[in-house]
């Protein structure tokens, strides 16, 4: 048979049909492959986004625990109420009821769920009890689901509250140390896959697909037992005085740690609707002033370091004036004449602190404030921790020199003075400052001071107590103290205020092992006493008496009493 009769009688018109079949084919064949293995991801991609759904699992959040274990801040779980306005039919929706339920108003509610009518996912209410997410659900409206979360609570409320700070409700820190380790303690969230239908009903049940792993927990080293003792003298003082604020810090000298951490005013965490963003602040560690006579301890360990000036030196500070240049007229409270360096502790005596820094120069005090912590953050890790001022200079004038020996043009936090204070409490040895428990395991002792010059000024801090210096309503009875008070005016931005003040108080107990160091500042007293021994130093005395009973430490009687049982046993033997 021909060829052509094989064909037909259209040979040219065959092939033609046979081609375009055969292209056809490749084409189709070409589309299964390219949907099959090409395009194979963002086809299932999309088939997913109109039925599958993931739901996020909420994480737990670390607690934050005190040093003793007792929890600052833990995670409840909650439920959140969420519509997809789509999904609602108003007509049929028992308003009155829901909103009854929600404890919202029919007109928030109307304007909440009909007013986002093209979106697909708005929240009705947050962060309900269980029990109050149960009675919404069980109404059973069409478009009204809950998702499980977690709140943050703080069983200390107020007391604790700068130091550990607060979450948004989302869970996120957004202040105190809630901020600074947000990363340990926030967790990581898992999720779980549904299959639903084009109308959003579920098809297939949940399946999970990522656990969630909970935050880290973390450990302070505040006592809440010494916490609540500061807060509350804090609190009593400065209502008593009429004062704008006041913080208060007690450290533990061994360790460098952080007992307590108190400010006023203060603000509850649990509920913050009306709360005042200036009662925010953690105003030992981010407000700073003026430290004036405390800093006095600190310029005669400098002259003593210098090898010029001892105990047994002497200044005369005839007759109660001392003019510096031609605008600086230093003053102490009466003529004290010669006065040795107990005395100057004592009595406070400016005069007698300029006459020495003047001698010596400034360098030498500004090095040790330096070295002391003065002028630098304390590596905390707090957010917003401030590092104070101390002024550098090419060439110190004399009235810069005189001002800084007796703590003016400098400023510091009262974090920053109880750090130097404890240099000296731990006869010269500088350890950072920590706010966690055993935060300084792994830190470095550094010898700022020799431990004779600490112990030397030391024992004479005693005599502002002991000795009817300014500080004698810091005494503890039962124990010795050592400390310093302070007061100054008011820095404003016309200058210094002359009738507003704050009032200061810095010491350590017992005055010859010191155990802690505490620092009182009130901020503008108003109700008549103004000084830093009648106003600060009282709050000192209550805290310290309460915290070295609390960490069991034995008063000197006692201590006194056994030694010489001690020496009758061996006698008697």
């Amino acid at each position: 048979m021909s060829k052509a009769a094989r064909h037909g009688p259209y040979p040219a018109r065959f092939a033609f049909v046979l081609t375009l079949v055969a292209i056809a084919t490749a084409v189709v064949m070409w589309r299964i492959v390219d949907l099959q293995v090409v395009d194979r991801q963002f086809l299932q991609d999309e088939g997913d986004k109109r039925t599958v759904r993931y739901s996020r699992i909420a994480a737990t959040r670390g607690i934050i625990f005190d040093r003793n274990g007792r929890a600052l801040a833990v995670s409840t779980p909650v439920v959140s109420i969420w519509v997809n306005p789509q999904e609602v039919k108003a007509d049929d929706l028992p308003w009155a009821e829901l909103s009854k339920k929600l404890n919202l108003s029919e007109r928030y509610l109307k304007a909440r769920m009909l007013g986002n009518e093209s979106r697909e996912f708005v929240y009705l209410k947050r962060h309900l009890t269980p029990d109050q997410g149960k009675a919404v659900l069980d109404l059973d409206i069409d478009g009204i689901y809950s998702i499980d979360e977690y709140r943050r609570y703080y069983p200390s409320g107020e007391v604790a509250a700068h130091l550990v700070g607060f979450t948004d409700v989302d869970g996120n820190g957004q202040e105190g140390l809630e901020l600074s380790y947000n990363d340990w303690l926030e967790g990581r969230p898992g999720k779980y896959r549904m299959l639903k239908d084009r109308r959003g009903r579920l098809v297939k049940s949940a399946e999970l697909v990522a656990s969630a792993d909970p935050g880290k927990d973390l450990m302070l080293s505040i006592d809440m037992r010494v916490q609540y003792l500061a807060y509350r003298e804090l609190k009593a003082a400065v209502s008593q005085h009429n004062a704008d604020g006041g913080s208060m810090v007690v450290m533990d000298v061994e360790s460098g740690e952080v007992l307590a951490m108190v400010n006023q005013p203060a603000y509850n965490p649990n509920n913050r609707k009306r709360i005042n963003v200036a009662s925010l602040r953690n105003r030992a560690m981010t407000d700073v002033f003026e430290p004036g006579s405390t800093v006095k301890p600190l310029t005669l360990a400098a002259a003593f370091e210098t090898g010029r000036y001892g105990t047994g030196s002497k200044i005369d500070t005839t007759p109660g004036l001392f003019r510096v240049g031609p605008h600086l007229q230093v003053k102490d409270h009466r003529n004290y004449g010669v006065v040795d360096m107990t005395t100057l502790l004592a009595k406070s005596s400016n005069v007698a602190t300029s006459k020495i820094a003047l001698d010596i120069g400034a360098e030498p005090i500004w090095d040790l404030f330096y070295q002391l912590g003065l002028g630098q953050a304390s590596g905390s890790g707090f957010p917003g921790e401030s590092s104070g001022s101390l002024p550098s200079r090419g060439r110190w004038r004399p009235t810069e020199t005189a001002t800084l020996s007796y703590g003016y043009g400098i400023s510091v936090t009262a974090l920053q003075l109880a750090s130097a204070y404890s240099v000296l409490a731990r006869d010269g040895v500088k350890k950072p400052v920590t706010l966690l428990r055993d935060g300084n395991r792994e830190a470095r002792p550094e010898q700022v001071i020799s431990p004779r010059v600490a112990r030397d000024v030391r024992r004479m801090l005693s005599a502002v107590v002991e000795a009817g210096g300014t500080g004698t309503q810091a005494a503890v009875e039962g124990y010795s103290v050592s400390g310093k008070t302070g007061t100054v005016h008011k820095v404003s931005s016309a200058g210094y205020e002359e009738d507003q003040y704050m009032s200061t108080f810095a010491g350590m107990a017992p005055a010859d092992q010191p155990r802690i160091v505490t620092v009182v500042m009130i901020d503008n007293p108003k109700s008549g006493d103004y000084y830093g021994g009648a106003v600060a130093a009282p709050v000192f005395s209550s805290v310290v008496a309460g915290t070295l009973h609390l960490l069991g430490e034995t008063p000197a009687d006692v201590k006194t009493i056994t030694a010489k049982q001690r020496q009758g046993s061996v006698k008697r033997t």
